[in-house]
């Protein structure tokens, strides 16, 4: 039931989905937050056919009852409530062994390494919009709507991604990895909108989540302690090793490099006059090596599995040393950049660096530096060289650090 007068004029920030016709099935990821609910909401309101899926993707004991997590257990009633709501179809897939294989592995595996993974872009690559996009299909389907807060626009040259009219929310970093053939079929309804706007229809149409709090952390690390997942889930893989000035000079011990990131400060366990940080981590030695500020400072990122979804061939774009906007950490702006290429590997030359960047994080490049800037693709960060000329370069076992370019 809609209760407020004002939905109309809210929905109406929401178009019709381009290429559906009325009554069309479309196919809701529903995850059990307010975003994707309202989603299936407006949908269901605007005359399409829609059918709500769920994943379990995990089952880790306190995870699945810890309020604001994602694909467990109290989510995914959560999901079947506003389905009951709306009076849609909802189905539960279980893809726990997939999400295992492919997403948690991968981010033990990475950080072992040494890496700093990201494992909500890697969940989106695989199991969000390979599987489930699949499953879609198959239910005859003629789109797959999301809560993402992404920008989808039909260019010249086909669908295109673009950053979301909220830049607080903005989620077009953790979708990098999408592919042309994907956004022919995705859909982002809430792309215009604003958080608070997504709030006011959720209450609009009764929904029992339209208070429910967001989902902050990684969803199969609800107590934010990845040490803890490692140890459990690869016993005996975390080593001691030393700590060491750039010199190579031993300053102490350490537990495990899992316990340490690229830029960290605090909780070195070691005493020094002037302030350190790390610097890089070595995992083949088992060493944390630590310095000075200044050493950080990131002037060239090497990429790894480019997606490249820009109208301009990739290589084309390289050879041009085309001037992109590199967004380098979800929480920063985009920064004027250089996209070249070096011994066949993809480069991109940040004009003003950035401090602290490690292998496993994402470089996602942008048109320009403005809210709605188009995507043009991003990557992997496989290798990094600082201002002191020093490089670094990681990666799991049985990744190539060559760039896979996907099909455009």
């Amino acid at each position: 039931m809609i209760r407020s007068s004002h939905f109309s004029d809210i929905a109406a920030a929401v178009p019709r989905l381009d290429g559906v016709p009325a009554g069309g099935r479309v196919v809701v990821a529903m995850s059990g937050g307010v975003d994707s609910s309202v989603v299936a909401g407006v949908l269901k309101h605007q005359g399409y056919d829609v059918v709500g899926i769920t994943l379990q993707l995990y089952d880790h004991g306190a995870a699945v009852q810890k309020r604001g997590a994602c694909c467990a257990g109290q989510d995914i009633r959560d999901a079947r409530r506003v389905a009951d709501t709306l009076g849609i179809p909802h189905f539960v897939f279980d893809y726990e062994s997939r999400f295992r294989t492919e997403v948690i592995d991968r981010f033990v595996d990475s950080y072992l390494a040494g890496e700093t993974p990201i494992p909500c872009v890697l969940c989106n690559q695989t199991v969000k919009f390979t599987d489930l996009l699949a499953a879609a299909r198959e239910l005859g389907a003629e789109a797959l709507a999301t809560g993402h807060y992404v920008a989808r626009e039909i260019t010249p040259s086909g669908p295109a991604m673009f950053r979301a009219a909220d830049p607080d929310r903005d989620q077009s970093y953790f979708l990098f990895a999408t592919t042309r053939e994907q956004l022919a079929y995705l859909r982002f309804p809430l792309g215009k909108l604003h958080k608070p706007e997504v709030r006011r229809l959720a209450e609009a149409l009764s929904l029992p989540v339209a208070a429910k709090p967001d989902s902050q952390d990684i969803c199969f690390v609800p107590s934010g302690r990845y040490a803890d997942v490692i140890e459990r889930l690869r016993p005996g893989a975390v080593e001691p090793g030393d700590i060491v000035l750039v010199d190579g000079t031993v300053l102490g011990q350490h537990a495990g490099i899992v316990n340490f990131t690229i830029g960290q400060r605090r909780g070195l366990g070691i005493a020094q006059g002037e302030p350190l940080f790390v610097i890089r981590l070595e995992p083949a030695t088992r060493r944390v090596v630590v310095g000075p500020r200044d050493l950080l400072q990131t002037r060239e990122i090497l990429l790894r599995e480019v997606n490249w979804l820009d109208d301009v061939r990739l290589d084309e774009a390289c050879a041009a040393s085309l001037l992109v906007h590199a967004r380098v950490r979800s929480t920063r702006p985009p920064q004027e950049a250089r996209l070249t290429s070096k011994d066949g590997n993809v480069v991109v030359q940040l004009l003003a660096g950035e401090p602290g960047l490690a292998a496993g994080q994402a470089c996602v490049l942008y048109s320009s530096d403005e809210p709605h800037a188009r995507v043009l693709g991003g990557g992997w960060i496989a290798g990094t060289r600082q201002s002191s000329g020093k490089t670094s370069q990681q990666g799991p076992s049985g990744i190539n650090v060559k760039p896979v370019v996907r099909a455009q």
